[in-house]
C-alpha cells in the first residue's frame, strides 16, 4: 500500500509539472513561433534571449529535474526529445513547439493511463487481498474449531474406553467371586447333608436303643413289689437257691448316657440345620446382590461402548470435514501467495538497479546521439541547399 501511494504521488507530481510546462509553452510560445521560425527569420533560432528560448529552456529543465528526482527513464527520454525538437525542429519546416506540445500531451495521456491502470490494479489487489485474508482467517477459525471438537471427542472416547475396561475388570472379579461362592456353597451343603444324615441316623439309633432299654428295665420295676411280698412270706421257710436278677442300676446308667447322646445328637443336628439355613440365606443374598451389580455394570458397559463408538464416528466425520477444510485452505494459501507476489512490491538488489539504470542511460545516450546525428545531417544538407541557391541567384 505504501509503494502504491508513493507511486501515485510521483505520478501526480509528474502530471502537475508536465501540465505546468505545457501551460508555459501555450502562454509564451505563440508569438515566439511566428517570430523565431518564419521563413524570413530562420537564421535567428539559436538566440537564447527571446521569450521562446527561455520558455523552451525552462520546460526542458523542469522535465529533466523531474526525471532525475524519480529516476524516470521515460521522462529523461522525453526531455531529450523535447530538447531535440526545440533545437532542430524548425530546420525541417515543422512547428517545433506544436510538436513539443504533442509530446507532452502524449506523455500526459500515457501517465494518466498508467495511473488509471495502477489504480485499477490497486483496487483489484486490495479487494483480493482483503477477500483472501478474510477467507484465510475463516478457514483457520473453522479448522481450529474442528480440531477442538476432534480432540474433545477423542478425549471423551478414550476416557469411556478406560471406564469400560475398569468395568469389565470389575465384572470379571465379580464372576470369579460368584464362582468361588458357588463352589463353597456346594461344598458346605454337601458337608451338611452328610452330617445331617449321620446325626439323624445316630439319633434314630440312640432313640431306638433307649426305647428298648427303657421297656426292659421298666418291666423289672413293676415286678419288684410282688417279689418283695413274696419274700416276706418265704422268710419262714428255708432259703431257696439264688436266681439271676436284672442290673437295674447299671441299666439306668446306660440309659442316662444314651439320653445325653440323644441330646447331643439332637443339638448338633439343630445347629447344623441352623448353620445351613444361615449359610443358604447369606449365599442367596450375596448372589442376588451380585446379579444386580452385574446387570448394572453390564448396562454401563453397553451404554459407554455405544457412546464411545458414536464419538469415534463423530471424530472420523469431523476429521473428514477438517481434511476438506485443509484442502481448501491450501488452495487459498497458494492463491494468497500468488496475489502477494503480484501485489506486494519487492525491493530490487543494488546490482539489479545499477544494471537497469546503466542500460537505460546507455539507451538514452544512444537515442540522443542518434537524434543529434540525424539533426546535424539535416542541418548540413539544408545549409548546402541554401548555398547552392545563393550561387544560382
Amino acid at each position: 500500500a505504501a509503494d502504491h501511494e508513493a507511486t501515485v504521488n510521483a505520478r501526480t507530481e509528474e502530471l502537475k509539472v508536465i501540465d505546468e510546462a505545457r501551460k508555459i509553452l501555450a502562454e509564451t510560445s505563440v508569438g515566439a513561433v511566428s517570430q523565431s521560425y518564419s521563413l524570413v527569420q530562420l537564421g535567428s533560432h539559436a538566440r537564447m534571449q527571446s521569450r521562446a528560448d527561455l520558455a523552451r529552456s525552462e520546460v526542458i529543465t523542469l522535465v529533466k529535474r523531474l526525471a532525475k528526482q524519480h529516476h524516470s527513464a521515460a521522462l529523461a527520454q522525453l526531455a531529450s526529445r523535447i530538447a531535440a525538437v526545440a533545437r532542430y525542429g524548425a530546420a525541417s519546416g515543422e512547428d517545433p513547439f506544436a510538436k513539443v506540445k504533442g509530446l507532452i500531451v502524449d506523455m500526459i495521456a500515457k501517465l494518466e493511463k498508467q495511473a488509471a491502470d495502477e489504480t485499477t490494479e490497486k483496487a483489484y489487489c486490495d479487494e483480493q487481498m482483503a477477500k483472501t485474508e478474510a477467507k484465510k482467517s475463516e478457514l483457520e477459525d473453522d479448522m481450529a474449531k474442528l480440531t477442538s471438537k476432534i480432540d474433545q471427542a477423542a478425549a471423551r472416547s478414550a476416557q469411556l474406553k478406560e471406564e469400560i475396561a475398569e468395568l469389565q475388570s470389575e465384572l470379571s472379579a465379580l464372576m470369579k467371586q460368584q464362582a468361588e461362592m458357588d463352589k463353597l456353597r456346594q461344598e458346605t451343603h454337601e458337608e451338611f447333608v452328610t452330617a445331617k444324615a449321620d446325626l439323624e441316623l445316630g439319633l434314630s439309633g440312640v432313640r431306638k436303643a433307649l426305647q428298648v432299654l427303657r421297656d426292659y428295665y421298666a418291666a423289672d420295676s413293676a415286678s419288684f413289689v410282688q417279689d418283695e411280698a413274696r419274700f416276706s412270706a418265704l422268710m419262714q421257710q428255708p432259703a431257696a437257691p439264688e436266681k439271676h436278677t436284672k442290673a437295674t442300676g447299671a441299666g439306668q446308667s446306660i440309659i442316662g448316657i444314651l439320653e445325653v447322646c440323644e441330646s447331643d445328637f439332637a443339638s448338633n443336628l439343630a445347629k447344623e440345620e441352623s448353620e445351613e439355613a444361615d449359610a443358604q440365606d447369606e449365599y442367596d443374598k450375596m448372589t442376588q446382590e451380585n446379579k444386580v451389580t452385574k446387570t448394572t455394570k453390564d448396562q454401563d458397559v453397553k451404554h459407554k461402548s455405544q457412546e464411545s463408538k458414536s464419538l469415534d464416528k463423530t471424530a472420523s466425520e469431523i476429521s473428514s470435514d477438517r481434511e476438506t477444510a485443509n484442502t481448501e485452505y491450501a488452495a487459498v494459501m497458494e492463491y494468497f501467495g500468488k496475489i502477494k507476489d503480484r501485489c506486494i512490491a519487492k525491493p530490487e538488489t543494488y546490482e539489479t538497479r545499477k544494471a537497469r539504470r546503466e542500460a537505460e542511460i546507455q539507451g538514452l545516450k544512444q537515442a540522443l546521439a542518434t537524434l543529434e546525428d540525424e539533426t546535424a545531417f539535416v542541418q548540413r544538407k539544408r545549409r548546402g541547399g541554401l548555398r547552392g541557391a545563393a550561387l544560382t541567384a
